[in-house]
């Protein structure tokens, strides 16, 4: 029988297919004692498994390429290093060998352990990982009995859960899974910013689904609105058909878009420039007219892998990046590494109690002087093959940006000593991701050439709330009164210093925020390449005086309500 029901749009499209419910993940295993002499092969059955898994994640891992490289890698990275953690594998063998527990039920107990210890944490940031646990676990556990973990998909099928890891989306997309229903979750998840890039409709925080959708069912899903449709009627299917032959019009309109300037409707231009961390992501940002690359995350030469990149490893991922923009800019943002990434190589600290405010970014640039320094004559080679500039994230005073402008001067100097050709002056700048940066601005604004906004770190650092932890899905929002004033401040004292403003968090590719941005001032957006088609159609489709005349309405609203009210009032 025809029902509705209701979620929060995470990534646009539309779908009609069968839904197939995956329940709650859940280890259910009988308890299973062995006997003493059966102790050593059931270990070694288990580390079989174990070890099968690893070599799954980095078969997985290699097969990834441009943006998905970084966003379900991440993910993989961190799964991987569970799988190493000492605590869970020594828990494992004094379950087997000394519990005499069958390798399913030391598993199931081991998953419990440390999930109440991690779910006993005050820190949001590792409460959030019982996730990951449980995605690992169920691998593992799936590998001792040669099967495929639970995440296969079949073509036409809509998946119903509680939730998804990013690492899961782009298999189901490539298996032919037309969407993904989730009962918890939030639309600024990573997951839900996987999605987005992958262009793969999913409704979140959707929680009767999981008790009213059954396996088999015909759904019609909208990724825009939230709304699920359980067994739609003949009406039902008309607005689906109807809605999907809009988006194959809009699809077109947007192609045209991708060598028409970005532009006001009272021309003004605006800047679309592309986040990248690879050649194809770099080729993709070229073919769709981006101004250059406005973010180039460099850490992906130092993940996943057990040794430091040489100076010559680095430059010529860094020219090759140059030549590919063939003269239009590129962004180095030097390496944002801290602990919640998966480095290998022991540059970062491990085991820090709180990775997002831990030695990360500048911090521990300043603090490995020498791998810095490294970095830094990798970049000034490769800006004498084209426009380049520096960017370094996590500034938090006046005293990291001298330093880093200190050994820029050092590094030029021994490098033209030494006969390379490098650029007369290549550009500085700091990443805004910080409050007290935000804050102080003024006070080092003079010693920086640019400036960039990272909204994603700033909002959950305003908030105190982490964007990685559902439930504060409804209170982390870059739509908060103190964030917009934030960036008013920082957008308003880099035009008044001649310094050009860029936002490279989630807000810049997010089309519908387009016209706040500009009100606020905003002329430089740095985005996913897969949403710049859609941001340049709405920047064409506003007056930038007429925003620019709504922003002191803007800044007056006093929370997140009245701020979407602004919102559609001026896009109307």
């Amino acid at each position: 029988m025809r029902h509705a029901l209701s979620g929060h749009g995470a990534s646009r499209g539309n779908a009609l297919g069968r839904a197939r419910v995956r329940l709650p993940h859940a280890l259910e295993v009988a308890e299973e004692r062995i006997d003493a002499d059966a102790a050593e092969s059931e270990l070694r059955r288990l580390h079989a498994a174990i070890d099968a898994v690893r070599v799954e994640m980095r078969n997985m891992r290699s097969q990834l390429h441009g943006a998905l490289a970084h966003e379900v890698g991440e993910f993989l990275d961190l799964h991987t290093l569970l799988l190493d953690d000492p605590e869970l594998l020594q828990g494992l063998d004094d379950l087997v060998r000394k519990g005499l527990y069958g390798a399913d039920y030391a598993l199931r107990l081991q998953r419990d352990r440390l999930a109440a210890v991690f779910e006993g944490m005050d820190d949001a940031y590792f409460r959030s990982r019982v996730e990951d646990i449980d995605h690992v676990i169920g691998r593992v556990h799936a590998m001792l009995h040669k099967r495929e973990a639970d995440l296969q998909g079949v073509a036409g099928e809509i998946l119903v859960t509680d939730a998804i890891a990013p690492a899961e989306l782009s298999q189901l997309q490539a298996q032919g899974v037309l969407a993904v229903v989730t009962a918890g979750g939030s639309a600024l998840s990573h997951s839900a910013i996987l999605a987005r890039s992958l262009h793969l409709p999913l409704v979140v925080g959707a929680p009767l689904a999981l008790q009213q959708v059954n396996d088999g069912d015909v759904l019609v899903v909208d990724g825009a609105s939230g709304e699920i449709i359980v067994e739609p009627n003949a009406a039902d299917l008309r607005d689906h058909r109807a809605r999907v032959r809009e988006e194959k019009r809009e699809r077109k309109q947007l192609h045209r878009l991708r060598r028409e300037p970005s532009r006001t409707l009272d021309g003004v231009d605006v800047k679309l420039f592309a986040n990248a961390e690879s050649r194809e992501d770099v080729a993709e940002a070229h073919a769709l007219g981006a101004a250059g690359v406005g973010l180039y995350r460099t850490e992906f030469l130092f993940l996943q892998r057990s040794e430091l990149p040489d100076e010559d490893e680095q430059f010529r991922a860094y020219r090759d990046a140059v030549l590919g923009m063939t003269g239009r800019v590129v962004t180095l943002r030097t390496m944002d590494i801290g602990a919640d990434k998966a480095d290998r190589t022991g540059l970062a600290l491990a085991d820090e109690p709180n990775p997002a405010l831990g030695l990360r970014g500048v911090r521990l640039s300043l603090a490995r002087e020498a791998v810095f320094e490294t970095q830094l004559r990798a970049m000034l080679r490769a800006s004498g093959y084209g426009p380049l500039r520096v960017l370094v994230p996590m500034i938090t005073s006046r005293e990291e940006i001298v330093a880093v402008s200190r050994l820029m001067a050092r590094v030029a100097r021994d490098l033209r000593r030494e006969g390379h050709e490098i650029a007369e002056r290549v550009p500085l700048g700091a990443m805004i991701e910080v409050p007290a940066a935000a804050i102080a601005l003024s006070g080092f604004v003079g010693a920086v050439d640019f400036l960039s906004i990272g909204t994603n770190d700033l909002t959950q650092y305003v908030l105190a709330a982490d964007r990685g932890n559902d439930a504060l899905g409804d209170l982390y929002s870059p739509l908060h009164p103190a964030m917009l004033r934030l960036l008013h401040h920082v957008i308003r004292t880099g035009r008044a210093r001649g310094k050009p403003v860029a936002v490279c968090g989630e807000m810049a590719g997010d089309a519908t925020l387009a016209p706040l941005l500009l009100a606020l001032g905003l002329e430089e957006f740095s985005l996913h390449p897969g949403t710049l088609l859609e941001v340049r159609r709405a920047i064409r489709a506003h007056d930038h005086a007429t925003l620019r005349s709504a922003a002191p309405a803007l800044l007056r609203c006093r929370d997140r309500d009245a701020i979407r009210r602004w919102l559609a009032n001026v896009g109307t």
